[in-house]
């Protein structure tokens, strides 16, 4: 875990999200407090639970992306996970310990991408004299040292070509593993959706290995053949075990819709199975140990963070057990016309710099007038106004709509310096402002 202090963590935020300094700050403690949770002595380690965050606020205005960046900064597990996913009809959604399995899943992948990256070097070795000894099978020779030295002289010969990539474009061979297994569907109540993968790893096990010729290019083949050594130089046993120390150390699950689960006064139609889920959910936050394919992991020390509008429902609506485990609740800002232009231009993933960057891959160079950045905030705030508030998200909508027919036309332009005025921005989207149908359907 990276040892940020939190107003570093902040200012690492800040890069990315506009605003919303009390989210960012209260998930800036979180995580600094899972660091000083590894320095305190061990029995009283276990004792210290992670203090669980509720953001609430509208949607567009940058929960999901904290989360993320979170998760990012600190090289955590993180899961996003929609709580109405288990209040689909037929019980009720998923099993809820699938999110631990989903994430279990993520993070031994994840340690796997590590491990493989620290044995590259080596991989990239054998994978290379692989490559030649199917470039230049060995030739029996008659035991002379003449004819070793030949050998050992047509190899680095091979050696050098391969290097320079004058044999990228050379068939090879070679074998590849075959994994084709029967196809086998399980149809199960919650708790089972897991077997349906469980019997085909079985399998997959009792089954010898088979394998399979495959003709590649030498470069494809190369590849192929750096995965497969890095894959055999790495632990498994070491991965699982560190996979799932860092999900019980640092996993980070971001539970969204939150609202759409707390149960209110009245019980009847889909609502009744809304206090089931919270009820459901609750012994994965309180924690709990999940089975999963790679063993038991404890959910104890997982962080939670957890999101909603709560426009018709409020946190207090959710039962008392589960509001208790959430002891940190954030108000998120809507946002204005000044943060959107600050979302559009400021963070290093800004939606300009991003359709500078595509229309700059077909040689046309964009120019934004401040003026025109400032009339498209402008839009995007009457259009949410006017029709439903998606915060930021509306930018995506206004800026595909601007830039639809340059994209279209960019190969074939003949100027490649493009400037966006203010009156572009006018001709292009006053329409949809005075026509309120249209902005409803369109944008």
């Amino acid at each position: 875990m990276k040892t940020l202090t939190p107003k570093e963590i902040m200012e690492e935020l800040d890069r990315f999200i506009i605003g919303q300094n009390k989210a960012k700050k209260a998930v800036s403690i979180a995580l600094r407090n899972r660091w000083r949770r590894q320095m305190i002595p061990k029995e009283l380690r276990d004792e210290v639970a992670p203090k669980n965050i509720i953001m609430i606020g509208p949607t567009g205005v940058g929960k999901t992306e904290i989360a993320r960046r979170l998760a990012k900064l600190a090289n955590s597990p993180f899961l996003k996970i929609e709580a109405t996913k288990f209040t689909e009809v037929g019980y009720v959604g998923r099993d809820v310990e699938s999110m631990i399995r989903d994430l279990t899943e993520l993070s031994v992948n994840m340690v796997k991408k590590e491990e493989q990256e620290k044995v590259i070097e080596k991989a990239t070795i054998m994978a290379e004299e692989r490559v030649l000894d199917l470039l230049l099978p060995q030739k029996k020779t008659t035991g002379t040292q003449d004819g070793e030295e030949s050998n050992e002289l047509s190899r680095e010969k091979f050696r050098t070509l391969f290097k320079s990539g004058k044999l990228n474009d050379k068939f090879l061979d070679i074998e590849v593993s075959d994994r084709t297994l029967p196809i086998i569907e399980i149809f199960s109540a919650s708790g089972l959706e897991e077997m349906d993968m469980q019997i085909r790893d079985m399998f997959g096990n009792m089954l010898p290995k088979k394998t399979k010729k495959r003709k590649l290019k030498v470069k494809e083949a190369y590849e192929h053949l750096i995965q497969e050594e890095s894959k055999k130089l790495i632990d498994m046993d070491k991965v699982i075990k560190d996979a799932i120390e860092r999900i019980e150390q640092s996993g980070i699950i971001f539970f969204d819709e939150l609202d759409k689960i707390a149960s209110r006064d009245h019980t009847h139609g889909p609502d009744v199975s809304r206090e089931g889920v919270q009820r459901d959910i609750l012994p994965i936050v309180e924690g709990t140990t999940v089975t999963t394919k790679y063993g038991m992991v404890k959910t104890d020390h997982i962080l939670f963070i957890a999101a909603g509008a709560f426009h018709m429902s409020k946190p207090s609506d959710l039962i008392p057990e589960l509001q208790g485990r959430f002891p940190i609740r954030v108000e998120l800002d809507a946002l204005t016309k000044e943060d959107f232009f600050r979302i559009i231009t400021e963070p290093e993933n800004a939606l300009i710099k991003q359709y500078k960057a595509l229309l700059k891959t077909e040689d046309v160079e964009l120019e934004f007038e401040r003026e025109a950045i400032e009339e498209i905030t402008e839009i995007a705030q009457k259009i949410n106004e006017m029709t439903e508030n998606i915060g930021a998200r509306r930018l995506y909508t206004v800026m595909e709509k601007l830039l639809e027919d340059i994209s279209f036309s960019a190969p074939d332009l003949k100027e490649k310096k493009i400037s966006i005025t203010k009156a572009y921005v006018r001709e292009k989207l006053g329409e949809f402002l005075e026509k309120d149908d249209l902005s409803r359907y369109i944008l």
